[in-house]
């Protein structure tokens, strides 16, 4: 019997951790986390990461499992939630699906489960090479081995190029071969069910921007992203260090750019990155959007809830 799995998404600064963690106090949930910072040990007011207090009394899944020099693959996260999801079930339980990183989503919904995981060694020489001859260069190399994906992804997109190049050297076949090998066999086990929290103008999610990262900054963001700084073992090329607001601030202590051009900067790409995951959203037809500035949002999640989970 397919089981449906209800994912709370939406854009960044709509409250999706926090509507989550009142929908555990109403039902036996437990949240899997789908954000690529979060899971980062040492990364928590910039990363918005629910409270230790919320994390004791609801269980949250995949937040700090790897440390900010590690790696972590949307096919890393499409296994591991996976397997979460059984072992929720097993023991009785609703798992929930709660993020932004659409990337993730789309592992998951797409199954790529089966993709090789992230090769450290690997991932080293792809970036020694891009060091010398460019991210561009890298990406014409891949429109040689694999067309179909280098058309999908943007020249500047060094994340997904060294992911799709990475998954050549490991299995000498292109992504795009394996995934529609994939796409044929696959068997749909999970029914995805998705609630959109989205604003009705793009001034309310702007002003929410705003507030929230400058109370990051007041709750001490900046000597978080300097003990990161601090360490011997971290750069900006990491993903962890890419993450907004960090990548920003690194720059400031890098004496780049002013700590009050590191704050706008940080500002200016999280609306970028929200404006990023509206666009992916508006992509998916059939999603239930639901206004995240009502007063009324808890109730309306819940009845929506109540309506989709439990309708045979």
């Amino acid at each position: 019997m397919l089981k449906k799995i209800i994912c709370i998404t939406g854009p960044t600064a709509t409250g999706k951790s926090t509507i989550a963690i009142e929908l555990a106090k109403n039902w036996p949930i437990e949240i899997i986390n789908m954000d690529s910072a979060t899971i980062y040990r040492g990364m928590d007011i910039g990363t918005a990461k629910p409270s230790l207090y919320s994390r004791s009394i609801i269980s949250q899944h995949l937040i700090d499992i790897r440390e900010p020099y590690e790696t972590y693959s949307a096919a890393d996260f499409c296994h591991d939630t996976n397997l979460l999801i059984k072992e929720i079930i097993e023991r009785g339980n609703i798992p929930m699906i709660v993020g932004g990183t659409m990337m993730y989503y789309n592992s998951l919904r797409f199954n790529l489960d089966d993709l090789p995981t992230a090769n450290k060694e690997i991932r080293q020489d792809i970036e020694a090479k891009a060091n010398i001859i460019g991210w561009t260069e890298l990406h014409k190399y891949l429109s040689q081995i694999d067309p179909k994906t280098a058309l999908k992804i943007s020249p500047h997109d060094r994340q997904r190029i060294q992911r799709a190049i990475e998954i050549y050297a490991i299995t000498g076949k292109p992504m795009s071969s394996l995934l529609n090998i994939r796409d044929k066999k696959q068997e749909q086990t999970n029914i995805y069910i998705t609630l959109s929290l989205e604003p009705p103008e793009r001034q309310y999610l702007h002003e929410k921007i705003i507030d929230r990262f400058n109370l990051m900054i007041e709750n001490g963001l900046v000597d978080e992203v300097y003990s990161l700084y601090s360490r011997n073992d971290l750069n900006q090329d990491l993903p962890s260090i890419k993450c907004v607001g960090y990548k920003q601030l690194w720059d400031f202590f890098e004496n780049k750019i002013s700590l009050k051009t590191a704050i706008e900067k940080s500002i200016i790409a999280t609306k970028k990155l929200a404006k990023r995951q509206m666009t992916w959203l508006r992509s998916q037809k059939e999603r239930t959007i639901v206004d995240c500035s009502s007063k009324e949002l808890l109730k309306n999640v819940i009845d929506f809830i109540n309506t989709t989970l439990y309708k045979s």
